[in-house]
């Protein structure tokens, strides 16, 4: 970019320097002319109401002179100059007017009055030109406070300016230019008045090299107004010096200049091209970090140009993608989850038909054989013992059927709670009560540790904790050792909940196997012993109910055996709506 701006600024600068060298000159004689011819348009269409007022075309002709810096002159049908002095300065001296006509010959520019105004004072040594003096021709103008002495045959007049006209904004001696206007006439009508008298041209333009100065000069003749003996044609005259000193002075200017303007160039260019590719490579490093999907904190271009908006785009799109991918991580890593639960949900089913098959054919083996003995009339002695064998596994295949179906409303969510306050020892107390048989056939006993002697009241399902703690005594019961005591502590935790606990004496559990054995048909035994009773679906459906309560729950070795352990929600006499 540094390269290419400053190679680019330099070609202009240079294209511009040729077109001045070699076309500028023409443009400025061009546009000189042009703007010429357009103010005689305007002068001759002004003539006509001026031509009758000698005062009033001296105007004119001073006005067209000064504003444009020509040289002018009125002539004739016979191509004879009018005797105009366009420059002139009127005094009130003495109760008289007096009319100052400013020569074009013999009077030098550097005497001229500068920057008077209407009412000024002024001394004006001369000659009167008329009889009654009031035509002055000037040699001096002096100031108020002069003490020059009066020549000899000269009148001095003082007196305060009523009108005037003088050259202004003229070249600088622009009454030699008007002096010369007579010597260039000489030759343009010696050249060109036949032609003009046979009255083809209307308009006539040509160029005139002052033998003296060697200054070149616009000449432009038009007609103005009037036929026969009162035809009359404007004759202007403009120097075009400026324009040629103008070119030379350039062509040097820009030999000394050309050093300092390449300097400045690559200096401006080297600066811009920084300002620019700057946030240009700022944003491709941001766009280079977001294709490798790095959208940590965006620099920002804090500019209000393009660049600044596009800077903020960016960051808006690395936040937005950035969230868009942690969405679609999360989703899916939700995915994969899904996907590892349906896998481990389908496993599970597969376990769930083989456990079903296993717990089901036995005991349907059972009542077939038996069945089929008392058909055949085998042992009529063992007939009664037959038929209760056949109870027994019925009400087995009953009791797993119906676990079964309990299990299945809890995995669909179909299990509502519903919460009460109610006492938790006494639960308790009650669900112990209810094994009175199977603790004297293994001679167990049951103790209840309660921290304090206040009542421990829960706000939770009554039904359903009733159903966990007798799935849990009867797992205690089952596996604990014959004679030993199975203890049920009650206590408030350090997490303001109810804590409770159930250990018994007997073989621990492996711990690889403690986070299984909340599985479905998941039993410690290896075996399988149906003799250790239960239908293996009891701990699953514990933990369901637990986990709708939203409680703690786990299991853990001790010292002396296993313990079982969950927590309840307090009751704190508040209304909870479920």
């Amino acid at each position: 970019m540094f390269v290419v701006t400053s190679v680019l600024i330099l070609f202009i600068f240079a294209l511009v320097m040729l077109a001045e060298g070699l076309f500028f000159d023409k443009f400025y004689r061009m546009s000189r002319v042009s703007g010429l011819e357009s103010a005689m348009n305007r002068f001759s269409e002004q003539y006509p109401q001026a031509a009758t007022d000698e005062r009033q075309l001296a105007r004119l002709l001073g006005s067209f002179m000064n504003e444009h810096d020509t040289s002018i002159a009125i002539l004739n049908k016979s191509f004879d100059r009018a005797n105009i002095n366009p420059y002139f300065v009127d005094m009130q001296s003495s109760g008289k007017t007096i009319h100052i006509p400013i020569p074009n010959e013999g009077m030098p520019v550097d005497i001229l009055p500068r920057e008077i105004a209407m009412g000024d004072g002024l001394i004006v040594d001369g000659i009167y030109m008329d009889e009654k003096d009031t035509v002055l021709h000037p040699i001096a103008f002096r100031n108020l406070a002069t003490d020059a002495p009066l020549e000899d045959g000269l009148v001095r007049v003082e007196g305060n300016v009523t009108d005037f006209m003088l050259p202004e904004q003229r070249s600088f001696n622009p009454l030699y230019q008007d002096a010369l206007v007579a010597e260039a006439l000489r030759e343009w009508t010696d050249a060109n008045t036949a032609d003009w008298r046979e009255g083809s041209p209307v308009q006539h333009k040509w160029e005139w090299k002052d033998p003296w100065s060697g200054v070149q000069y616009a000449v432009l003749v038009s007609l103005l107004a009037g036929d026969g003996e009162q035809e009359h044609y404007l004759f202007v005259m403009a120097s075009l010096q400026p324009v040629g000193e103008a070119v030379a002075i350039l062509k040097q200017y820009v030999i000394y200049l050309a050093p300092v303007i390449l300097v400045l160039v690559l200096a401006l260019s080297l600066l811009y091209s920084r300002i620019v590719s700057r946030p240009l490579v700022t944003l491709s490093r941001s766009a280079a970090r977001l294709a490798k999907l790095d959208f940590n904190e965006q620099p920002e271009i804090r500019s209000k140009d393009e660049f600044g908006d596009l800077s903020r785009s960016m960051r808006t799109l690395s936040r937005n993608l950035d969230t868009a991918l942690r969405e679609l991580q999360h989703a899916n890593e939700q995915l994969q989850e899904d996907m590892r639960e349906k896998e481990r949900s389908e496993q599970l089913r597969k376990e769930l038909v083989a456990n079903i098959s296993h717990e089901l054919k036995t005991p349907l083996g059972i009542v077939k054989g038996f069945a089929e003995g008392l058909q055949d009339g085998v042992a009529e002695e063992k007939k009664e013992r037959y038929l209760s064998l056949i109870v027994t596994e019925t009400d087995r295949m009953n009791a797993l059927i119906m676990d079964m179906l309990e299990l299945s409303k809890f995995e669909v969510k179909a299990i509502k709670l519903q919460r009460k306050p109610f006492s938790l020892p006494a639960l308790l107390q009650e669900a112990a009560n209810s094994f009175m048989q199977q603790l004297e056939n293994k001679q167990l006993q049951i103790a209840m540790d309660q921290d304090g002697e206040e009542e421990l009241e829960v706000f939770a399902d009554r039904r359903r904790i009733e159903q966990v703690a007798l799935n849990l005594l009867s797992n205690a019961i089952r596996h604990a050792t014959e004679g030993s005591v199975i203890r049920i502590q009650i206590k408030r935790s350090e997490a303001d909940a109810i804590w409770v606990g159930v250990e018994n004496e007997g073989s621990p559990i492996a711990d690889d196997e403690l986070s299984r054995i909340w599985e479905q048909f998941y039993r410690t035994e290896r075996a399988r012993d149906r003799k250790s009773g239960g239908t293996g679906l009891g701990l699953a459906i514990v933990k369901h109910i637990l986990e709708l309560h939203g409680s703690q729950y786990g299991a853990a070795n001790i010292d002396t055996g296993v313990q079982f352990y969950f927590t309840l929600q307090p009751y704190r006499g508040e209304n909870i709506d479920e």
